[in-house]
């Protein structure tokens, strides 16, 4: 798989009999295809687990959420203790750009979670946002934001 702008972490591989390469989960616990967007999204689960402080218990990959009676599949979702979800990851191979398409299809999905954190990645580049809702504005951010900096402050 192709390096990606995030620190290197220490996967686990298997390979089945027809070669078919997999790789472990340790959020889902168990052994997942190693597809290029796969390879991002537990690159992105790591680091935030282990650079920005998330609980690994409070991130639900591939979350199921229901548009216009359709089953969806986002990406990463992170909850509060409470909860609450407040952020929203997008994960594309790192052969897709980051492109308005790609927006649109965050946007749709959080419609139905309505967080106020999106980060949209495709292991070379992230894209974070905040939406503030009162004002209705989307602001982009320098990094991708700590676990304790997303929080609500009731939680």
């Amino acid at each position: 798989m192709v390096a990606l702008n995030f620190p290197g972490f220490d996967f686990k591989f298997r390979q089945d009999d027809n070669n078919r390469e997999y790789i472990w989960d340790s959020f889902r616990k168990k052994y997942v295809a190693l597809t290029p967007e796969e390879w991002v999204r537990q690159h992105i689960a790591r680091y935030l687990t282990e650079y920005k402080k998330y609980p690994e218990s409070l991130l639900l990959l591939e979350a199921v959420i229901t548009i216009n009676s359709m089953k969806k599949r986002a990406d990463i979702v992170a909850y509060s203790k409470s909860g609450d979800p407040f952020l929203l990851v997008e994960c594309k191979a790192p052969s897709v750009a980051i492109n308005e398409k790609v927006f649109h299809q965050v946007v749709q999905y959080n419609w139905v979670l309505k967080v106020p954190y999106i980060l949209v990645s495709n292991g070379l580049q992230h894209f974070s946002c905040k939406i503030d809702y009162i004002k209705q504005v989307t602001s982009f951010l320098e990094d991708i934001p700590d676990y304790d900096i997303c929080l609500p402050t009731h939680d």
